[in-house]
């Protein structure tokens, strides 16, 4: 924008509506600048000051026009229409966009070595650990979960860092800014913050050292009572009612409330925080937290839904309307072990009302423990036909609030992917030999401390069976029938906290960070995001091999894709045949009503139609 300087006359009006500054010459404002909307303000060091011709709603149905009253600025730049009145203390060293609406805030000010919570870092996992992940703008939960997974690789965590802190160094404003469209209303306190477009703040108490990602097809809202310190809040949040929140990172449209309290943590895409308080905790996509007894300490979540102690109710809750005490994909201590299954259901127990770990059963996913006394029942696959389970695969993306140009972290919703199938694959092979280890006419087989019933390991087998035959169909029906184009994908995969990817292309991703062929933080986004966009190929190539060894074949014959469509079909039809059952179940025990029973088993008759659809698992 061009600025001049004020005319006498200008300088005239201000003075008699009660203006002044300590050096006019140093007030620099727009071509069509006016003066009349000017009250009571007290200017000091440089400002420039827009054009003031426009209105400004301050609530539904009230404008008022736009302007600066009793105010004092120094070091200001405002743009054009924006309405900034009854600020307690001073405005400093801050740049100002268009069209915003300030009223009733005390202090904001941009003080000397501001970071606006960049290059902050954060100790995941173990609360009085180092520091392993570094906050910043773009982070998203696939680059703080690879961060944190190979923080001991020196030469890694050296070039990470190197490439983030060339990335704020680039980036950093000079001074605090607040972007267009922006409303901070009955606020206290506001330092060193960066607020972007289109952000609604409404009563909170302080703002330090704080990134507000807002935009405006996803803003951000802080409401009363909240302090939020040395943070990082990205698009479409809410913060609302006395939050407390201190070196922070939240991701995409993640909603925390209700007096939660947080401090080195990091939320991501969709996550839901109310009541209870996260520490040292890495919350991944679509974690949940709604009491007032729940603390995230020092672990690892996704897809997960936290409880408090004395009303954790496992997955087979069925078909309630509530959805408590979800064990879900990828959760681990500080030390690295997996408290939950890496799969969507984990291995859990509940003894005299508290949740156990049993991260040594880690190698049968959709498993249940059970205590009996001093005996412990692990019931393997069991989550497999759950109504639980069922309702999850379909509500996840539809819970994804995000738009989609601000996805910044990666959700795969597939809840059987060659990570899901591999970690099948191996508890399917672990009951075999046990059953072969132990013959057929036991009742009862010792897998570590635990005890699995014969029936539970037949079932368990049956269960196996059912989700990899409905993987390799649903697989099948989506590619064609031909040899995979490349070996990427043919080994081990992983989940980097919403990514599934190849070992190798996280191996790889490793390596070229180290040696220098990656030399950016866009570089690396960038690389997840090819990773993902080539899930479809890397996922065929594990597949391709997985059906050869299933079915014995050196190749996939049109013959062969007929048979591996029937199976398909014959095991998505028991699959549910046994949610059926398990919803009947939940009926005969009066936990439900009869028309929700009646709407669920309608639901469950319209599967056939999904059998003939290519793109649907």
């Amino acid at each position: 924008m061009n600025y001049r300087h004020l005319t006498e006359q200008e300088i005239n009006v201000l003075e008699n509506n009660s203006c002044w500054s300590e050096d006019w010459q140093r007030v620099m404002v727009a071509e069509d600048f006016r003066p009349n909307y000017f009250h009571r303000v007290m200017f000091y060091g440089d400002i420039r000051l827009g054009s003031f011709d426009k209105c400004v709603e301050v609530s539904k149905n009230f404008v008022k026009h736009s302007g600066i009253n009793d105010a004092t600025l120094r070091n200001v730049i405002v743009g054009d229409n924006c309405l900034i009145e009854k600020v307690g203390n001073y405005i400093n060293n801050y740049t100002i966009g268009n069209d915003c609406y300030i009223s009733n805030v005390c202090t904001v000010e941009t003080t000397e070595g501001a970071t606006y919570g960049e290059g902050n870092l954060i100790s995941v996992l173990n609360e009085v650990g180092d520091g392993n992940l570094v906050s910043f703008r773009h982070l998203n939960s696939q680059f703080a979960a690879f961060m944190v997974k190979h923080f001991d690789n020196s030469s890694l965590k050296a070039a990470i860092r190197r490439l983030i802190n060339e990335q704020i160094q680039r980036t950093l404003p000079d001074q605090g800014t607040i972007g267009d469209n922006v409303k901070i209303v009955n606020t206290k306190e506001i330092t060193n913050t960066v607020i972007n477009d289109g952000c609604e703040i409404s009563g909170a108490s302080r703002l330090s050292d704080c990134t507000i990602m807002s935009s405006q097809e996803a803003n951000v809202y802080i409401g009363t009572g909240v302090i939020c310190e040395n943070s990082i809040i990205s698009d479409g949040c809410s913060i609302t009612n006395s939050v407390k929140m201190q070196d922070c990172f939240v991701g995409e449209a993640c909603h925390i409330s209700n007096g939660f309290t947080a401090s080195q943590s990091v939320f991501f895409a969709n996550s839901y925080m109310s009541n209870g308080e996260a520490c040292a905790a890495f919350c991944g996509p679509f974690t949940a937290s709604h009491h007032k007894s729940s603390l995230l300490i020092g672990g690892q979540f996704s897809f997960y839904n936290a409880g408090s102690a004395t009303n954790f109710s496992n997955h087979a809750y069925k078909m309630g309307p509530m959805h408590w005490g979800v064990l879900e994909r990828g959760t681990k201590t500080a030390s690295g072990a997996y408290l939950l299954m890496p799969a969507y259901i984990g291995t859990f127990s509940v003894l005299f009302g508290k949740l156990m770990y049993h991260p040594d059963t880690r190698d049968l996913p959709f498993s249940y423990l059970m205590a009996y006394g001093d005996t412990m029942y692990l019931i393997p696959g069991r989550n497999i036909t759950t109504v639980g389970l069922y309702r999850d695969i379909r509500k996840w993306p539809k819970r994804d609030m995000r738009p989609r140009e601000s996805r910044k972290s990666i959700v795969n919703f597939d809840w059987l992917s060659p990570f899901s199938v591999g970690e099948i694959l191996r508890g399917k092979r672990i009951l075999e030999r046990l059953r072969e280890a132990s013959g057929d006419n036991v009742t009862e087989y010792n897998y570590h401390d635990y005890v699995i019933k014969a029936s539970s390991l037949r079932k368990g087998i049956k269960y196996y069976d059912i989700a990899l035959r409905i993987y390799m169909g649903a697989v099948l029906k989506r590619h064609a029938l031909e040899k995979p184009i490349t070996d990427v994908g043919c080994g081990n995969w992983n989940d980097l906290s919403g990514l599934l990817l190849p070992e190798s292309e996280e191996q790889r991703l490793i390596e070229d960070i180290q040696n220098g062929s990656i030399e950016t933080v866009e570089e690396v986004i960038e690389r997840f995001n090819e990773i993902h966009d080539n899930y479809s190929e890397y996922r065929w190539a594990w597949t391709y091999k997985m059906i050869c060894d299933y079915y014995g074949l050196e190749e996939i014959t049109e013959a062969d894709a007929e048979r591996i469509r029937e199976d398909y079909i014959a095991a998505r039809r028991a699959w549910i045949a046994e949610i059926r059952k398990d919803a009947e179940k939940e009926f005969t025990l009066g936990d439900v009503e009869s028309d929700v029973l009646q709407n669920f088993l309608g639901q469950l008759d319209r599967e056939v139609d999904f059998e003939n659809q290519k793109l649907y698992m």
